[in-house]
This record gives structure tokens, C-alpha cells and sequence, in this order.
């Protein structure tokens, strides 16, 4: 995006989807040590690079042990699956284009991120990453501008199914490839840590 769209455009907050309740893991995803620090303290870190100001999505019963020195939205409980939490930070500041983040992609960089930011298009609802492989919208490393929010509280209203990858599909997004696929890997098990891990060479425990 030119400077002089950037300057017209939305300002952009990034938010960290942290409240999930990382069944498949069997521990909170968003503190797991990847990069030496929490993956959720690590993907904050990120955004603020990129980001005009950071949030943390959270549960209500995580909000008191979240430092002081992060900015949080608790989850509202309005809407069902990982709407919950991007929808929350909606309501919060609804005037606000959100760069949204699953606290679980330990691969996530700031360049992927930098450049999925250079390719926001604000004129559509979204601009979503995608694998090479699928093209299929990852809406958990996705940048919602307002209206395709606002689109979305409709959407859950009058449909059955609460999946924002639906609902990107059947919507007019910006979708942009990363260099390299990997950066979108999801680790949501066991085995997907130990993957992530021995590929970082950590030694960190979780």
C-alpha cells in the first residue's frame, strides 16, 4: 500500500488471540517458550512493529495474571468460536482495522508479518494470508478492516456455521501469499511442538 493510502486508511491494531483453552496441546498455547519468552509475549512483541497499538485477547479468569505492561481485551462470550475474541476486540474499538494473530504459528516473523502489512488492501473486507498450496484465507493470520467485521456480526446472525474461513471465502478479501508456506504452521498438538521445537533447536520447556 503507498504511503498516501496509509495515510487515508484505518489504523491498524494487532491483537493476540490468547484465550483459547488449547485442548489438543494439554497447556495454555500462548505460554509455551518457543523464542525463550511466552508465544503469546512473542507475538505482541511482533505486532508492535508493525502495529499502531497491541492488545492480548483473553479469558475473563486470565486477565488477572496478564502484566500491567500489556494492553488486554477480555473475550465478551457474544460469539461463538474464534469470532469470540476478534469480534470482542470489534466492539471495543469498532472504528479499528485489526491484524489478528492465533498465538499458535511459533514460525510467524516479523518479515511475513511486514509484508503482509504492505499488501493490505483496505478497499476490501479483509486481507488475509494464504498457503501457496490451498490459496485458502487463514483467518487467524488475517487483517479484518471494520466492514468486513461489521459483515461478520451479520454473517453469524442469519448463518449456521461460525467459521471465519467460510465466511472469508464466500466474501471479497485480499489474499496474499507468504514467501515461504511454513511461516503459517499451526502447532495445536504435542507432536506439533516437538516438531516446531527440534526445527528451532530449543531447549525450552513448556
Amino acid at each position: 500500500m503507498k504511503e498516501s493510502e496509509r495515510n487515508e486508511a484505518t489504523k491498524l491494531y494487532g491483537l493476540v488471540l490468547a484465550g483459547g483453552k488449547s485442548t489438543r496441546m494439554g497447556s495454555d498455547k500462548g505460554l509455551i517458550k518457543y523464542h525463550s519468552i511466552p508465544q503469546q509475549e512473542y507475538l505482541y512483541n511482533l505486532l508492535e512493529h508493525t502495529c499502531d497499538k497491541v492488545f492480548l485477547s483473553v479469558r475473563e479468569e486470565q486477565q488477572s495474571v496478564v502484566d500491567d505492561i500489556f494492553n488486554s481485551i477480555v473475550d465478551q462470550n457474544e460469539y461463538r468460536g474464534p469470532f469470540n475474541g476478534i469480534l470482542s476486540a470489534h466492539k471495543a474499538y469498532p472504528d479499528a482495522t485489526w491484524l489478528v494473530l492465533a498465538c499458535d504459528l511459533p514460525l510467524i516473523d516479523l518479515e511475513a508479518l511486514k509484508h503482509l502489512s504492505d499488501n493490505r488492501n483496505p478497499n476490501k473486507l479483509a486481507t488475509s494470508y494464504a498457503t501457496k498450496k490451498t490459496n485458502l484465507p487463514e483467518p487467524l493470520i488475517t487483517i479484518w478492516e471494520p466492514e468486513g467485521l461489521k459483515k461478520a456480526i451479520l454473517h453469524l446472525q442469519t448463518s449456521e456455521s461460525s467459521c471465519p474461513r467460510k465466511f472469508l471465502i464466500n466474501s471479497d478479501v485480499e489474499l496474499v501469499n507468504p514467501e515461504h508456506d511454513e511461516v503459517l504452521y499451526n502447532a495445536n498438538s504435542i507432536s506439533d511442538y516437538e516438531y516446531i521445537k527440534s526445527k528451532l533447536e530449543t531447549t525450552d520447556e513448556f
